[in-house]
């Protein structure tokens, strides 16, 4: 019977865990998920809908600015995970390959800009742990993870690309490469 109750408990116990966590989010990451969503839309009615789907051509035209640039820029100006939404601005064949890259920018650059992803930083300073215990100098470490993170985040983007050319083939699909904008 204890067995039974001890159980019963603990299953409860998860819930209620799982309540508390759902509370945290309410209170801690969803409004500030928000207010850069205002934000962003403020921004993006500023800067007006022509203005930005100029900014979304000129990057989308060049993989380094698409895979490289603008994920590294929306990641250090926005965070994760707002950085992921600039992609919305790109025609649906680069969506995938923008995400892609943006996704390993909130992780990577987290090393000398630590607010791009605070969630993630165990990662880094698990390995700058080890680096201080040896008595050296973390600086290098953090320059170098970003510096090998940019150019891992571009081939992830540009692999990404490549994979989803061989989907649209086996698929016989063809995603859109034009802009569609406001005034289509």
């Amino acid at each position: 019977m204890d067995i039974l109750v001890s159980f019963a408990s603990g299953f409860m116990n998860l819930f209620k865990l799982g309540g508390e966590q759902f509370v945290s989010w309410i209170t801690g990451i969803i409004p500030t998920i928000v207010m850069l969503l205002v934000l962003m839309n403020a921004i993006m009615s500023i800067v007006g809908p022509e203005r930005m789907e100029k900014i979304a051509r000129f990057c989308t035209g060049n993989p380094v600015l698409r895979y490289a640039v603008l994920p590294f820029i929306s990641a250090f100006m926005l965070g994760n995970p707002m950085a992921l939404s600039i992609g919305k601005f790109m025609p649906e064949f680069y969506k995938p390959c923008y995400y892609a890259s943006a996704t390993y920018h909130c992780h990577t650059n987290s090393g000398i800009f630590p607010h791009i992803n605070v969630a993630e930083l165990f990662i880094y300073l698990g390995i700058a742990n080890g680096v201080a215990q040896l008595g050296l100098d973390m600086a290098p470490l953090a320059v170098r993870y970003l510096l090998v993170g940019l150019v891992a985040n571009f081939v992830s983007g540009y692999a990404t690309e490549f994979t989803t050319r061989m989907v649209e083939k086996q698929q016989g699909i063809r995603l859109s490469r034009e802009f569609k904008t406001a005034h289509n």
